[in-house]
C-alpha cells in the first residue's frame, strides 16, 4: 500500500481495530491516530516516494522491568512487560543503504554493502548494521531500507529505549524481507547480538525480549538459548493500583564502569564455585562459600550474589501471584526486591559520585508519600523501588489509585514537571502495524 492510500484509510478508521488492540481504544481516538498520519506525511516529505512504492508501518514497545533485577545476565529469571510508549516507523526497502531520519536526531545514510562492526561508528548505525548482521547470521534475508522513526519511549529512562529501537529495526527487517515470518524471541536475540557486538554493551536479554514479546512476560533465562517465556493475563486496573514511572532525571554520563562492575562481580564470584554463571551455583553453595566469594572477588560481590541467589526466586514468585490474582502478597515480595537491590546490588547510587543520589533522594520521598501506620506493603499506598539498571535514571512504584494524584503531584514537584508518567502494559510487542 502506498503512502496515499494509507493515509486515505488511516483518515478514514479503517485501522483503528489494529491500533486498539495496541494503545487502546482511547488512546487511537486522543492521539494515536494523528500520529500515524503525521509519521506517514514526514516519510512523504523526506523520501518523496512514487506512487508505486509499498510503505510498512511497525511499532515496537518499551519495557519495564517489575522483578529480577540484575538477574537475566547470570542466566536467572524475571518478570518484565511492554508498555504503552512505543517507537514506530514509516518504512520501504532500499537495496544497500539505510536511509533512515529519527525525529529528533536527524538522517543517518549508513552503507550495508559491509556488516562487519565500524570503530567509532555512531551507536545508532553501529545497532541498525549489528541487527542486520544478526539477521544475516541467522539464515534470514535481510537488506536496507528507507525509513522515518519517531519515538515516545523516553530516552535513558530506563523503559529501554534501545531495546525498542533495535526490537523495531528486527521487526522491519522481518517484515519488509521476510514476510512477518522472524519469530519475536529471535528478533530479541539479534537485538541482543547487536548491542553486545555493535555497540559494546554487555546487557542481558530481558529487555529485547520483553520488547519483541510483549505483554506481562515472566521469562526464564535458565539456557538463554531457549528462554522460557509465559505471558500473565492480568490487568493492574483490578487491582487498584496504578504503574508509575518517575524520572529522576540524573545523569548517566560515567556509569558505564558501575554498570558493567554487577555481571562483572557476579561472574568473578561464579567463578568460585567453578561455575561461569551464578544460576549454576546454589543459594545453599553461595551462603556457605561467602568467605571464599569475599576473599576472591571482595565484599561486595558477594552482596551481589546474594542478592541474584533471591532475587531471582522472586521473581518467579512474583509471577505465581499474579497468576494467583493475589496482588497483596505480589506488593509483599515486590517490596523484598527493592530492599535487596538497595542493600546487595547497590545499584541506587554511584559510589563516584555521592552528590548526586537522585534515585535514593525519589524513593525517600516517595515513601513518605505511602506512609500509612501499617508497615504492610499490601496496606500502604505504594511501594517504589529503582528501576532497571539503575544508578540514575528512573524509580517505579504501584500507587494505589486513590493515591496517583497525591503521589504524581510529589514527583513533579520534587524532579520537575512532567517527571512522574503513568504507564500501561502493552499485550502486543514488535508489530508489522500496516
Amino acid at each position: 500500500m502506498n503512502t496515499s492510500d494509507t493515509l486515505k484509510n488511516l483518515s478514514a478508521g479503517t485501522f483503528d481495530d489494529i491500533l486498539s488492540e495496541i494503545y487502546g481504544a482511547e488512546a487511537v481516538h486522543d492521539n494515536q491516530k494523528e500520529r500515524y498520519i503525521n509519521a506517514v506525511k514526514r516519510y512523504e516529505e523526506l523520501f518523496n516516494p512514487s506512487v508505486s512504492s509499498d510503505i510498512g508501518i511497525f511499532s515496537a514497545p518499551g519495557r519495564t522491568e517489575i522483578g529480577g533485577n540484575h538477574t537475566d545476565h547470570q542466566h536467572g529469571q524475571v518478570l518484565a512487560g511492554a508498555i504503552n510508549l512505543d517507537a514506530i516507523a514509516v518504512t520501504s526497502r532500499c537495496e544497500g543503504y539505510v536511509h533512515l531520519f529519527s525525529e529528533g536526531y536527524g538522517m543517518l545514510d549508513i552503507d550495508i554493502s559491509s556488516l562487519e562492526p565500524v570503530s567509532g561508528e555512531d551507536s545508532t548505525a553501529a545497532l541498525i548494521r549489528g541487527v542486520i548482521a544478526g539477521m544475516k547470521n541467522a539464515g534470514y534475508i535481510a537488506g536496507g531500507f528507507s525509513g522515518y522513526i519517531t519515538s515516545d519511549v523516553l530516552s535513558g529512562s530506563g523503559l529501554s529505549s534501545s531495546a525498542a529501537f533495535e526490537s523495531l529495526i528486527g521487526v522491519i527487517i522481518s517484515g519488509l524481507y521476510n514476510n512477518g515470518q522472524v519469530d519475536s524471541v529471535q528478533i530479541a536475540k539479534i537485538g541482543q547480538f547487536s548491542e553486545n557486538n555493535y555497540m559494546g554493551k554487555p546487557c542481558g536479554l530481558m529487555d529485547q525480549t520483553a520488547s519483541s514479546v510483549g505483554c506481562l512476560c515472566y521469562i526464564d533465562f535458565k539456557d538463554p538459548e531457549n528462554p522460557v517465556i509465559e505471558k500473565i493475563d492480568f490487568d493492574l486496573k483490578d487491582a487498584g493500583y496504578t504503574l508509575c514511572i518517575t524520572d529522576t532525571r540524573g545523569s548517566h554520563a560515567n556509569l558505564t564502569e558501575d554498570y558493567a562492575a554487577i555481571p562483572g562481580e557476579m561472574k568473578a564470584a561464579a567463578r568460585v564455585f567453578g561455575k561461569e554463571f551464578l544460576r549454576d551455583v546454589s543459594s545453599e553453595e553461595i551462603y556457605a562459600g561467602i568467605n571464599r566469594i569475599k576473599e576472591a572477588a571482595g565484599d561486595r560481590a558477594a552482596l551481589r550474589a546474594i542478592h541474584f541467589t533471591e532475587e531471582t526466586k522472586r521473581a518467579e514468585a512474583e509471577a505465581d501471584a499474579l497468576k494467583r490474582g493475589d496482588f497483596s502478597e505480589f506488593l509483599r515480595i515486590f517490596k523484598r526486591s527493592a530492599d535487596s537491590s538497595y542493600k546487595y546490588l547497590q545499584n541506587v547510587y554511584t559510589c563516584g559520585d555521592t552528590s548526586h543520589q537522585n534515585v535514593s533522594v525519589g524513593i525517600a520521598v516517595s515513601e513518605k508519600v505511602f506512609e500509612t501506620p501499617s508497615t504492610d506493603p499490601a496496606e500502604q499506598k505504594g511501594v517504589v523501588r529503582v528501576h532497571g539498571g539503575g544508578f540514575a535514571g528512573t524509580i517505579q512504584a504501584f500507587v494505589r489509585n486513590d493515591a496517583v494524584s497525591e503521589y504524581c503531584t510529589a514527583m513533579n514537584d520534587l524532579f520537575g514537571d512532567g517527571a512522574c508518567h503513568i504507564l500501561n502494559i502493552r499485550r502486543p510487542g514488535a508489530i508489522q502495524v500496516i
